[in-house]
């Protein structure tokens, strides 16, 4: 069986009820972790260490969350008031963690399925999606990410183009798959925006909403955003439904079709 499982921000324990109810065993099963494995719920080290146990089972994206806790690691970003990610960087086997951190994904393609933490901008179908992933992904692997982690963070550029290159290229393409909520039509981000699908500031939608979107034709799954809650269509699952905020934990089951979901699988969390 394949599932999908939506943000786990450190809920080990909801995570490990979530596994029990759905049966999971690592030799027959795959995982799909839709990113921001890390930080906010109290249990960040041992999500990672349960996530990192299952090996070659368990396919894992990267969030914000989890790309915060390597520019922290770094030092290039303080930690914030909310933070829980101190267990790790204090850890004896903290340089195990963030090298293998640095070695998931920040999009995949599998069982009919696009992937993504956030979102994707209306100018990319599923081939470019995965093409500025693996830029990333690569960016990350290399001994170069220690000179771009201090020029991650901002809001800029704001709209994709073909001509971006480099650090302004890599910003935007991380953005858009760790951060994206409400798009415009010509490619820009809104990157403030953090309410319901109800909010969009004036000329923007919520990026799946928008009926230009290239990748339409292709079922997607993402997380990240909980003030959407579940959204399961044929072609769209949400799955953040907001463990860490004492909501649920959820998992879709799919059943190797195109958008074929099988089930939802949810637990409460404390």
């Amino acid at each position: 069986m394949n599932y999908l499982i939506g943000d786990v921000q450190g809920c080990c324990d909801a995570l490990d009820r979530l596994l029990e109810k759905i049966d999971f065993s690592a030799s027959r099963d795959h995982l799909y972790v839709l990113g921001d494995l890390v930080n906010r719920g109290p249990q960040s080290l041992e999500t990672l260490r349960r996530l990192h146990g299952f090996g070659a089972s368990a396919t894992c994206l990267l969030g914000n969350h989890d790309l915060n806790l390597l520019a922290v690691a770094h030092g290039v970003r303080k930690p914030h008031r909310g933070d829980t990610i101190a267990q790790i960087l204090d850890s004896s086997e903290r340089e195990t963690w963030l090298l293998w951190l640095r070695h998931q994904r920040m999009a995949v393609f599998a069982h009919g399925w696009l992937m993504v933490h956030a979102g994707v901008v209306p100018q990319w179908d599923a081939a470019q999606t995965l093409a500025l992933a693996a830029e990333v992904e690569t960016l990350l692997r290399s001994e170069a990410l220690a000179d771009f982690l201090p020029q991650m963070y901002g809001d800029q550029p704001a709209r994709w183009s073909e001509a971006l290159t480099g650090t302004e290229r890599w910003r935007f393409v991380i953005n858009v798959l760790t951060r994206a909520r409400f798009v415009a039509a010509d490619g820009t981000l809104d990157l403030v925006t953090k309410d319901g699908a109800d909010a969009a500031p004036a000329g923007f939608q919520p990026w799946f909403e928008l009926p230009q979107r290239r990748t339409r034709g292709t079922p997607m799954a993402f997380g990240h955003w909980a003030t959407l809650g579940l959204i399961n269509r044929p072609d769209l699952l949400a799955l953040d439904t907001g463990c860490v905020w004492g909501r649920s934990l959820s998992a879709a089951r799919i059943d190797g079709g195109r958008g074929g979901i099988s089930e939802i699988i949810q637990v409460d969390c404390a």
